[in-house]
């Protein structure tokens, strides 16, 4: 499966009062290994940032003047996400920002479920550790993955976190003696560094052996009413 973890950034918290987009970070997942293709782009919302969400993700007004608005990259970000599976954290957030960009093009481009599935990482994580905090931060914490050069909020940076954090809450344990390599994400024009594990092993499928599968179906037999059908 093709997977596209995804994070933006905004102007505000509520496109329904005319916030806005001002960047897009994703990171393609194929068979739950990093591509190292990526979607990045800081966009002009053509209207004001509000000083609390500067305060959050540190991208100022001056900063986007130059920056292309949403019509001029659309297509290649529909490019990008189309026929996948979107990986976004508390996905009712952007995917809702996404779709009133969307709605202001005015071309009947649709919605984002019109181009790919997405799969809410933070409802997932709920499910997963009830009554803990269940923000980035707090997952990176559980998981073990490095996040200290996170002094603010930056769509590319975050997308790669939750792409290691997903991956380390679906995969399962994994070995300790992996490798590592020192990554350098762009945020706001900064350079920040940050540290990813390499050799994450592939999912191990086990399969029963022809002995085990006959113990199975005569333990079955005995069984009055089994939840499972015999095979």
């Amino acid at each position: 499966m093709r997977q596209i973890v995804l994070d933006t950034e905004t102007t505000g918290l509520d496109p329904a009062k005319g916030h806005r987009i001002i960047e897009i970070g994703a990171v393609e997942l194929i068979g739950r290994k990093l591509t190292g293709n990526t979607f990045h782009v800081y966009i002009n919302p053509q209207r004001v940032v509000e000083q609390e969400a500067i305060e959050v993700h540190g991208i100022t007004n001056e900063f986007l003047q130059d920056k292309p608005v949403f019509s001029q990259i659309a297509d290649d970000f529909l490019e990008f996400i189309r026929g996948g599976e979107l990986v976004i954290h508390n996905a009712a957030f952007d995917v809702g920002f996404m779709n009133h960009e969307f709605a202001l093009l005015r071309n009947g481009t649709g919605v984002t479920r019109d181009y790919c599935q997405v799969l809410d990482t933070l409802l997932l994580a709920r499910e997963m550790r009830p009554g803990q905090k269940n923000n980035l931060d707090a997952l990176c914490r559980a998981y073990g993955i490095d996040n200290s050069n996170r002094t603010f909020h930056g769509a590319l940076l975050d997308a790669e976190l939750l792409a290691d954090v997903y991956l380390a809450m679906t995969g399962g344990q994994t070995k300790l003696e992996l490798a590592t390599q020192k990554k350098t994400s762009q945020h706001n024009g900064q350079a920040v560094d940050w540290t990813r594990v390499q050799n994450k092993p592939a999912l191990r499928v086990v399969k029963a052996t022809a002995e085990e599968e006959q113990a199975h179906q005569q333990r079955l037999s005995v069984i009055d009413a089994p939840l499972w059908p015999q095979s």
